[in-house]
């Protein structure tokens, strides 16, 4: 990521425009670089489990990096968007809750939910996809440890039935945000009389919604 943050600093003073950066581990001294190049979110998969970290991402890394990496970003005042993968581990639950657990203890912009969704061809490609009670929990979760802290439902998520209700349960959890949602969510919303605006911007920037009320 480094020898692009000269251009990102460059794209942000000379075109104005918004940059997202999907951070993985850093450090404090990258965390530091991130600031200075004046980026608008820190996007970092959290993930609760040692035992997924190796066996899914392959990384020999622990939780406890993850929690350092959050710290780093919040000490550089870079704006954070976590993000929760519900089903990281071969489709089941394993360690999300511990994820919220260590995001809540830090300054987060907002928190973004995602469901994990098996691709043809990929090694996980026969592992069940997030099921959508699972989901649901986890924003149940997330709202209930942040309820201050603006909350959306990602666009990574399984498609077909499960994302319709996917999608109903999440209004019902209380998300504030759902990326490309589904009719039934939108109608749902409509029915229990809840305000809602549509946006072309990435989910992890609803923050800044709340930031203008």
């Amino acid at each position: 990521m480094e020898p692009f943050l000269g251009a990102i600093g460059e794209a942000k003073r000379d075109f104005g425009l918004k940059v997202v950066v999907h951070t993985g581990i850093v450090n404090k001294d990258l965390a530091a670089k991130l600031a200075k190049a004046g980026i608008d979110a820190a996007l970092i998969d959290v993930i609760g489990s040692d035992e997924t970290i190796r066996e899914i991402y392959n990384l020999d890394r622990r939780i406890e990096d993850y929690d350092t990496s959050l710290g780093a970003l919040e000490e550089e005042e870079v704006p954070v968007v976590p993000h929760v993968l519900v089903g990281l581990h071969y489709g089941r639950l394993k360690g999300e809750f511990t994820a919220l657990r260590m995001i809540s203890r830090h300054r987060c912009a907002a928190v973004i939910v995602i469901g994990f969704t098996p691709f043809s061809g990929a090694p996980m490609q026969l592992c069940p996809p997030a099921s959508p009670h699972d989901i649901a929990s986890v924003i149940v979760e997330a709202r209930r440890l942040m309820p201050r802290v603006p909350l959306a439902l990602g666009c990574a998520r399984p498609k077909g039935k499960a994302r319709e209700e996917i999608d109903r349960l999440a209004v019902q959890a209380g998300v504030n945000a759902i990326a490309y949602p589904d009719p039934q969510a939108i109608g749902l919303a409509d029915k229990l009389s809840l305000e809602h605006s549509f946006s072309r911007l990435c989910c992890s920037q609803v923050h800044e919604a709340f930031q203008r009320e």
